[in-house]
């Protein structure tokens, strides 16, 4: 698990490597990411917007950014959380995770939360080398 705390906001992150819906021999890779955001503070917070950033073994970068998660815009009062699981693909065995939530205060205050940067590791590639040619 994987953790991160912003203005007492605490975003928690659970991957897992789906084999069933995955196909190395076709380089594609499947993640499912379980996200808790828990508002550990004293003021009622709305998520607004996310902005992803997903490398991959290779390097290369891909930016997603949009309105909500799963279609939401949860609001969390002090003491609330809400959870989601959504997922990735990627082209290579292993790659990482990383970005943040906009969110926004009853009194229309905007901030960014952190969202932690998380391993996306294939069991295989666990405590292996691959040599790419």
């Amino acid at each position: 698990m994987y953790r991160a705390v912003t203005r007492k906001i605490e975003v928690t992150v659970t991957p897992r490597f789906v084999s069933e819906r995955s196909s190395p021999q076709k380089d594609y890779y499947f993640w499912s990411y379980t996200i808790d955001i828990a508002n550990h503070g004293s003021e009622t917070v709305q998520l607004k917007t996310r902005h992803w950033r997903i490398t991959d073994a290779m390097g290369r970068l891909e930016e997603v950014k949009g309105p909500g998660v799963v279609g939401e815009e949860p609001t969390l009062k002090p003491g609330e959380s809400f959870e989601y699981t959504s997922g990735v693909p990627l082209p290579t065995p292993s790659g990482f995770m990383a970005g943040s939530y906009g969110m926004i205060t009853d009194d229309g205050v905007r901030f960014d939360i952190e969202i932690p940067a998380f391993s996306l590791d294939a069991p295989s590639m666990a405590g292996s080398k691959r040599t790419l040619n």
